[in-house]
């Protein structure tokens, strides 16, 4: 007996040596979920400066891969989707990956509130706020609107039901005063504000998009690595596609490509801004990291803003429709949905470089963000009926009879 108690002893304790081998180049289980995890970043990142000391670990990872039918691909194109919609429930999308790291750094630094900013529907706002909830911080939300609205109740439709629900303070403001002022001015107004009642505020920009949440990105293209190093048929991807709202997805999918060992050619479909704007913006997430590479050489950026910000075509809001009806993946109108819409688009300006390419589309999550766009999306539901049933039909009692 003693002498198994110690061969199984052995295998525990090796089993638990590899474990923790594993951890500090694995993304984080489920089984970790809430806690503060000490960072190493990926040998091929090591070189980047600063490198955070630890993230808490808030994303369901890693996220799946699966093939992606979407309409409208031309002969031998293969597309694929990893569902970063997935990392969550009210704590979901793209914005998570970045959050594990920002809060690490709100708890480091001891701070009892955190502040951030976005649009009335922002996807990062909401996760902010619950991820505050989780570590027992306050969340104040600025949140940009229209004109009119914005001295009125802002309401609970989508994100902002799941905010207020978990209890963020909100902030209006209007997006006139929004470009007159600045993100930067206006968290730091507030910031001001808080600190004089005696809080401890830390800020997060628009998007959680700074050089420390790009590691989020960073982290997420390991775990491609990872994920593609699993399989059996060799399955490599020649290019990679996500949509950019905010700068710091792209930046840190496309440095993590070109560093690492994917090497695939990130393209990313602006939802706001121009192309040459977020070019900059990149390369100044990217020398806060001390990469030593230029943005233009590793990401391609498209403009897919269309109307503008959160405002959709008609085309548009078809194409979601039509992908949801053939595919069952649901895309938001405001990220996603536009970078899939200008994906296909681009396919069919030069049907001949796409064919044959094995293509990763990143959907960032953005569900309740759906829920805005309700009365533009009604007329596209026609498939309902009331359903005919004939007297002559028999009741069968004892099934089904809930009242």
């Amino acid at each position: 007996m003693r002498g198994r108690l110690s061969t199984l002893s052995r295998v525990a304790f090796e089993l638990g040596r590899r474990r923790r081998r594993m951890s500090a180049t694995s993304v984080p289980s489920m089984a970790e979920f809430l806690t503060k995890n000490p960072y190493s970043p990926p040998s091929w990142a090591s070189h980047l400066r600063p490198i955070p000391s630890h993230t808490f670990s808030l994303a369901h990872l890693p996220t799946p891969i699966h093939r992606w039918n979407l309409p409208g691909l031309p002969n031998g194109t293969e597309l694929w989707i990893k569902r970063d919609d997935f990392t969550g429930m009210e704590l979901s999308g793209n914005k998570v990956r970045k959050l594990e790291f920002l809060m690490a750094d709100a708890v480091d630094q001891q701070a009892d509130t955190v502040i951030t900013i976005g649009g009335i529907q922002s996807n990062h706002c909401r996760a902010t706020t619950v991820a505050s909830n989780y570590l027992n911080l306050n969340a104040h939300l600025i949140l940009r609107t229209s004109k009119l609205l914005a001295d009125q109740d802002p309401g609970l439709v989508g994100n902002l039901l799941v905010e207020r629900l978990v209890g963020a303070n909100v902030h209006l403001i209007s997006k006139e005063e929004y470009s007159s002022i600045g993100s930067e001015a206006l968290t730091s107004a507030l910031k001001e504000k808080l600190e004089k009642e005696g809080k401890k505020p830390y800020v997060i920009p628009v998007g959680g998009s700074n050089s420390l949440g790009t590691w989020g990105y960073i982290e997420a293209a390991r775990e491609i690595e990872e994920q593609l190093k699993s399989r059996t048929d060799g399955l490599k991807f020649d290019d990679i596609v996500v949509a950019c709202g905010s700068g710091g997805t792209i930046a840190g999918i496309s440095l993590g490509s070109w560093l690492g060992n994917l090497k695939a050619k990130v393209h990313a479909f602006s939802v706001c801004d121009d192309p040459d704007y977020f070019y900059d913006f990149v390369q100044g997430l990217l020398d806060g990291l001390q990469a030593g590479v230029n943005s233009r050489d590793i990401i391609n950026i498209h403009n897919a803003k269309g109307k503008g910000y959160a405002m959709n075509t008609s085309e548009e809001l078809e194409f979601v429709k039509k992908v949801a009806s053939a595919t069952s993946v649901i895309l938001d109108p405001v990220y996603s949905g536009k970078a899939a819409y200008g994906l296909i688009n681009e396919i069919n300006k030069d049907l001949k470089s796409w064919e044959g390419r094995k293509i990763l589309f990143i959907h960032t999550g953005g569900l309740l963000g759906l829920y805005d766009k309700v009365d533009q999306m009604a007329s596209l539901m026609g498939n309902w009926s009331r359903m005919d049933v004939q007297e002559s039909v028999p009741r069968k009692d004892g099934v089904g009879k809930m009242f």
